[in-house]
């Protein structure tokens, strides 16, 4: 009867000692084995220490402005309250030209008789023709304007002019100095033409203003007489 029960408890024994063993086992390997890795944040969700902040708009930069380079402002029109105002002066009143005198010479005015000597002399070429010169006597100098109207005697009207004498510029008188014209007396050889002998020449300055002259002895004129426009030279009015 011992025998049996000593047969069964060895075997149970050696149960209990291998469920033993087994359980160890199986705590050594949980202890050994590591610990499940933590799976890294994904890039979708940003974390706090990588949120940016926003910045408002009261907030300054923290890095100083940059200094633009300067420019040149061009004035403006219109001034400012505290820009002074710009100084003008009205400009200089151009003096209204003489009666007969040119723009470029507005305070020259013309020969009249009261200031000047006029002449009538013989020329020896060409022939029948008469030299009038003009002399200014006065204190100031004066233009001779244009041509001199010319008659004789009684006539009521006057001779012809000569256009292709007319100058380029005015003739100018300063006191003392001399103008010239040329009196052509008779037309072309062979003309029709009526003449006479005269004694007086009645020569026109201006409109308001003649000079009468005792023509030289023995002066024929026909109905062919011209005069040419006063030239600042003798032989320059010769040779019409």
């Amino acid at each position: 009867m011992r025998s049996s029960i000593r047969t069964l408890t060895l075997p149970a024994a050696a149960l209990i000692a291998a469920l033993a063993l087994s359980a160890c086992q199986s705590s050594d390997q949980e202890a050994a084995a590591p610990a499940p890795a933590k799976p890294a944040p994904t890039t979708a969700e940003p974390t706090a220490a990588t949120t940016p902040t926003p910045t408002t708009a009261t907030e300054q930069p923290t890095t100083a402005p940059t200094k633009a380079p300067a420019t040149k402002t061009p004035a403006t029109a219109t001034a400012t309250a505290t820009t002074a105002p710009r100084k003008t002066t009205a400009p200089p009143t151009k003096p209204a030209p003489q009666p007969g005198a040119t723009s470029g010479t507005p305070s020259l005015r013309p020969c009249t008789a009261a200031d000047v000597k006029v002449v009538a002399s013989k020329v020896s070429r060409p022939i029948n023709h008469l030299a009038l010169t003009i002399t200014n006597l006065g204190d100031r100098t004066c233009l001779a304007l244009n041509a001199p109207l010319v008659g004789f005697d009684h006539s009521q009207a006057p001779i012809a002019i000569v256009e292709d004498s007319k100058p380029q510029a005015v003739v100018t008188l300063a006191p003392g100095a001399s103008g010239y014209a040329s009196l052509i007396l008779t037309g072309e050889p062979g003309e029709d033409t009526h003449g006479t002998t005269v004694r007086t020449i009645k020569v026109n300055l201006t409109a308001d203003s003649m000079v009468t002259l005792k023509a030289p002895e023995g002066t024929y004129v026909d109905d062919g007489a011209a005069v040419s426009y006063w030239q600042q030279e003798l032989e320059d009015a010769l040779q019409y």
